[in-house]
């Protein structure tokens, strides 16, 4: 079933109008399937994006809208609601917020070692960039599942 198919379904499960946008459906980095069932289970409700990565004309993540958490071999896991987002330097993200992603122990620690090595990682895989935790801004969203898939 495609992201766009499983949003449909539950569009109809949820009674949301007919013209209700899909934002996005994309995979978490690091781990798709192991984060991806930290969402389904509750334990992850908040993600983090490189700002300094979107491309010009690429949509931001917005409050309000929907997307579709994939599994590592692109297929639809939940739809997930977007509570809020907020972009600000990555050395202001605080632990509330790496406690939110569910990751590890949930500690600011366990956050900030794995999202150093991951943006060290993707800046220079995606952007030839240089990932500077002093300047670098981040894209914050919280969100909650409000349809799970059905085994």
């Amino acid at each position: 079933m495609t992201p766009e198919q499983f949003f449909e379904q539950a569009k109809q499960a949820l009674h949301l109008p007919a013209d209700t946008p899909l934002q996005s459906a994309y995979q978490f980095g690091a781990d798709p399937d192991t984060l991806a069932n930290l969402v389904l289970t509750g334990t992850k409700t908040a993600t983090t994006s490189a700002y300094d990565l979107y491309e010009p004309d690429e949509a931001l993540p917005q409050a309000g809208s929907y997307d579709v958490i994939l599994n590592s071999k692109d297929e639809p896991i939940c739809v997930t609601f977007t509570d809020s987002v907020e972009i600000k330097p990555f050395r202001e993200v605080g632990a509330d917020h790496a406690y939110h992603e569910g990751e590890g122990d949930r500690s600011y620690d366990y956050w900030r070692q794995v999202h150093v090595e991951f943006f060290i990682k993707e800046y220079a895989d995606e952007a030839g960039k240089v990932f500077d935790p002093d300047t670098a801004q981040m894209v914050l969203e919280r969100f909650h599942v409000v349809y799970p898939v059905k085994d």
